[in-house]
């Protein structure tokens, strides 16, 4: 059975418009260090990155921060995390923020939480890697993108043969229980589940 031990969280490193995006972020901090996983997430001590960081941390949890040296005053890098990486570039960065994860959830961001959350649907799709994304649809953050999905499977442009793999918890709770059956359930749906950690080629 594959294990599940780390998971990535792509978020904004704002905190946005709604206190229930900090709180959210803040739960799955403490969801993350209570089920024993490693977090791994972008670096910064700012915004939802900072808070579900520093979260993870005061429950005890280990956290692999990984930032390129660019963003390091930033987002404020976070020393206080057990494991920093500092990277020459953001290709870099995503490179290894997808080696060392089991799975991915997309809590609230912007458009770079967009296009992490969407490569990795992307490479996903193309059969480059079978981790599940789960997208933390906090009050309905997300329902626009899911929309966006259904009109491009209408048009034609997501076949049935070639579906985007995501997963969809309105409730930040669910996250972890979704992800761990992912990983660990049924081996046989090729959309999801952790593959063998090798570098995956770039696109």
């Amino acid at each position: 059975m594959k294990k599940f031990e780390s998971v990535c969280v792509y978020c904004g490193s704002s905190f946005g418009a709604d206190p229930v995006y900090e709180a959210a972020a803040t739960r799955l901090g403490q969801l993350i260090a209570g089920a024993g996983l490693r977090l791994v997430y972008g670096g910064g001590a700012v915004g939802l990155m900072g808070t579900v960081a520093k979260s993870a941390l005061d429950e005890g949890g280990q956290v692999t921060g990984i930032i390129p040296h660019f963003l390091e005053k930033r987002e404020e890098m976070l020393d206080d995390v057990d494991d920093l990486i500092i990277t020459d570039n953001m290709h870099e960065r995503k490179q290894l923020m997808f080696q060392k994860a089991d799975a991915f959830i997309v809590l609230p961001g912007g458009i770079g939480t967009l296009e992490e959350a969407v490569e990795m649907m992307t490479w996903a799709q193309l059969g480059r890697h079978r981790k599940p994304v789960l997208l933390a649809d906090v009050n309905g953050f997300w329902a626009p993108l899911l929309e966006l999905f259904d009109h491009m499977r209408h048009q034609g442009f997501i076949r049935p043969d070639s579906e985007v793999p995501y997963l969809v918890a309105t409730r930040i709770e669910d996250a972890i229980p979704m992800l761990n059956e992912a990983v660990c359930g049924d081996e046989t749906d090729s959309r999801i589940g952790a593959d063998d950690r090798a570098p995956i080629e770039k696109l």
